[in-house]
């Protein structure tokens, strides 16, 4: 879904355009979705918008009667709804605008995961009953009754499921291990054509291309240093999306998060990680300078289509490691946040909550209480000295 060079440039022509065009002072086609679509994607969705967006202004609130929402509504409505597209362009791994009720149930439990607010959440629920009910309306498409009711209720003051101490360290180990291949060299030809064909698949190019480089790559440091940084920073999917090379301090082990890049307030951080995290950081830096698509960005990390991080690529990456780990998932929720979750809990543990509170980023004490408590683990550990 990434831009090829020919569409890049189309689209900076049609730029311009895209950034004026607005119903209730709404992009039909935001900066977040123009940097993941082409020229002729851009068109498609801008018109796509315009139905929708206007369709709301005018009548969308109640269409029997020819009401439609308020400004502000359209406002908030419209940018929750161009999140949940790109959303389901990331799930899918391209552009499309055909959604589903399975999309959106989905999209609603990830966001019963993720550090937000109720009532963001409960405002993204109702921006996508409208969206529906505009597909409804306008396209004879299927209505939606979501499978989880989003309130704005008081937040939970409880971790949700979180990684055990020994599951920190079955998912460093893990992360090593996934995606490793044998060496070029030391295969024989019958082994090495069938790994070629694996290769060819995972990085979608043709057999013929796949070379001793793309072996060296499939063993490269790009999962092991995000995952080893986010077991130690507890970092956000927000944070591991908008990760930049200028964070990274391999000489004094830390990462330093300018203001402009915090995800929660305006304060810098500067974030402890393990000598070992550093290490890889280190590695993956200099891989890092050998791959064209990181050559005018500064992101740390980058997906293979050329994308920021997501909650749903997290998610699911974290669900192979978790196989791969042996770590038991049934009747757990757990997601990318059980990772910051089991830093905060275990970290006070360990210290106390001023220094969880810092290593998580929070500006309140209040926020970190919810980790001032007992792990199983060590319960556990207790009644076994019990007797």
């Amino acid at each position: 879904m990434a831009e090829n060079s020919e569409s890049k440039a189309k689209t900076g022509s049609g730029s311009k355009t895209d950034e004026t065009e607005k119903v209730c002072r709404v992009p039909l086609v935001t900066q977040p979705s123009r940097e993941q679509l082409n020229q002729r994607q851009i068109v498609d969705y801008r018109e796509i918008r315009r139905d929708l967006l206007t369709w709301l202004r005018d009548i969308g609130k109640t269409p029997n009667k020819g009401k439609g929402y308020a400004e502000d509504t359209v406002y908030n409505r419209g940018y929750r709804i161009d999140a949940f597209y790109r959303w389901v362009w990331n799930y899918e791994d391209q552009y499309t605008t055909a959604f589903t009720t399975q999309h959106a149930d989905l999209y609603c439990r990830e966001l019963l995961s993720e550090d937000c607010s109720d009532n963001h959440r409960s405002n993204t629920q109702k921006a996508l009953k409208s969206l529906f009910k505009w597909q409804e309306y306008t396209r004879n498409g299927e209505s939606w009754e979501p499978q989880i009711q989003l309130t704005g209720s008081a937040p939970s003051r409880q971790p949700r499921d979180y990684f055990e101490r020994n599951e920190r360290r079955a998912l460093r180990e893990a992360c090593l291990e996934y995606g490793s291949v044998p060496t070029y060299r030391s295969l024989d030809s019958e082994s090495r054509t069938r790994w070629k064909r694996l290769l060819a698949q995972r990085f979608g190019i043709p057999t013929e291309d796949v070379g001793p480089d793309e072996f060296d790559r499939a063993n490269g440091w790009k999962i092991p240093s995000m995952v080893q940084t986010a077991l130690d920073a507890g970092l956000r999917p927000k944070e591991v999306s908008r990760a930049r090379v200028q964070w990274v301090d391999t000489a004094n082990n830390v990462l330093r998060i300018p203001p402009e890049d915090a995800t929660k307030g305006d304060d810098a951080w500067t974030v402890a990680i393990r000598s070992q995290t550093a290490q890889s950081l280190q590695q993956w830096l200099e891989e890092r300078e050998c791959y064209e698509k990181y050559n005018d960005s500064d992101k740390l990390w980058l997906t293979r289509e050329s994308n920021p991080y997501a909650t749903t690529s997290l998610n699911r990456l974290l669900d192979k490691l978790c196989e791969k780990a042996g770590i038991e998932t049934e009747h757990r929720s757990l997601t990318w946040y059980s990772i910051r979750h089991s830093v905060g809990t275990h970290m006070t543990d360990e210290r106390d909550l001023e220094a969880a509170r810092v290593q998580l980023r929070h500006k309140s004490r209040t926020t970190t209480m919810k980790y001032d408590g007992v792990s199983n683990e060590d319960r556990r550990n207790a009644l076994d000295r019990m007797g």
